[in-house]
């Protein structure tokens, strides 16, 4: 491997920092921190628990946006002593750190500038992601758990807090399907690249004839909507049943008739929540998830509309996005991006950063390739 000219790549890493800063516009973010602190710091913020725990967990992101940025700049002040002083004293253990400390800055820059990328509406929001098991039987459930549990260590890894808020458990093993928030900066941006169709290939553990057999998942990511969204559903549109909560097996979470199951008659959209004690609770839930649902089912269409009259009705994402294979090879490819990892294990532990990162680096692309057509 050659040697890594550090005269040259510090200024580089320096330009791709201040870039980065110019974009996220640190004026912008330290105003918002100093807003928010002297929110968290009013005496009877806690008489609203909901909004307290809203303007802790938003200054928490921001501060923590900000320290990203801060640190960063402080790594390359040190990476440029930790390269003179190996230079001074022809010391190659030092320079061999300072190039393992390069690789990460650099690797750390990277997903900073991805961040960038991500100027959507909804971007910024918290995301709820669904997953259903679809053809392939009881090892399509079994890959809709496995995928969950990628998403959640995805999450862990970050720091990011996740809540599960649906379970539908399949009879033999798995899930039908399993609804889940990402409370985190830019959760939607991130994870919208995810949305489609995943195909796993494998030797089925549940066939006693070793065979191999491929199954798929769909997963779909929605903005978790604000008040301020102001999406309004007339009671009328809306069909309420209550059921009780079940675990796996059939096993009562709780006895009482709290699991709300919202239906919007319109659309005939689906919203189950069972994650609460309370069916006020479930359904408060339900009613939120559903206004997400129905308002980018409105975006949507918004944008069919727009690209009809432009002529263009091509699909912008197809059928299956992802392929996990595990046998007769072992490889993860996005067949949108061309993006490869050869380790299925790895990504299955919540390694998803570079894919969701040549996801956002592609949607961009194309949404530059669809303006330059239009």
């Amino acid at each position: 491997m050659a040697a890594i000219n550090f005269s040259e790549e510090i200024p580089h890493l320096r330009a791709t920092l201040t870039s980065i800063e110019k974009v996220t516009d640190l004026d912008a973010l330290t105003a918002k921190i100093e807003d928010l602190e002297k929110q968290a710091s009013a005496p009877d913020l806690w008489d609203d628990v909901e909004n307290a725990q809203k303007v802790s967990s938003a200054l928490s992101h921001a501060q923590a946006e900000r320290r990203r940025v801060d640190d960063l700049g402080a790594r390359i002040d040190d990476l440029e002593i930790m390269v003179q002083l190996a230079a001074e004293e022809d010391d190659a253990d030092t320079l061999a750190e300072a190039e393992k400390e390069f690789a990460a800055i650099r690797k750390a820059l990277d997903e900073l500038e991805v961040r960038t990328l991500l100027s959507g509406e909804y971007d910024e929001r918290n995301a709820v992601v669904t997953i259903r098991a679809g053809a392939g039987g009881v090892d399509a459930a079994d890959f809709a758990e496995m995928l969950l549990r990628m998403y959640l260590r995805w999450a862990e890894r970050h720091g990011y807090s996740t809540k599960v808020m649906d379970t539908s458990y399949a009879e033999e093993a798995g899930l039908k399907s399993v609804t889940f928030e990402v409370d985190a900066p830019y959760a939607y941006g991130n994870l919208s690249v995810e949305g489609g169709t995943h195909r796993l290939v494998r030797i089925s553990p549940f066939d006693n004839q070793g065979r191999r057999q491929t199954s798929f998942a769909a997963v779909e990511v929605i903005p978790l909507i604000e008040q301020t969204d102001h999406i309004e559903i007339p009671e009328a549109d809306l069909k309420v049943d209550v059921f009780r909560s079940s675990g796996p097996g059939g096993q009562s979470v709780n006895t009482t008739d709290s699991a709300v199951r919202m239906t919007h008659i319109p659309t005939g959209t689906v919203v189950s929540m069972q994650d609460e004690k309370s069916q006020i609770q479930n359904r408060a839930a339900a009613l939120r998830v559903m206004q997400s649902r129905l308002l980018l089912l409105k975006r949507a269409e918004e944008a069919a509309e727009r690209k009809e009259l432009a002529g263009d009705v091509k699909a912008s994402w197809g059928d299956q996005m992802r392929s996990y294979v595990l046998n007769p090879y072992q490889m993860v490819k996005d067949l949108r991006t061309e993006h490869q990892e050869g380790n299925p294990q790895a990504v299955f532990d919540g390694e998803i950063d570079d894919l969701i990162e040549a996801g956002i680096r592609w949607r961009v692309g194309q949404a530059k390739v669809d303006a330059a057509d239009a």
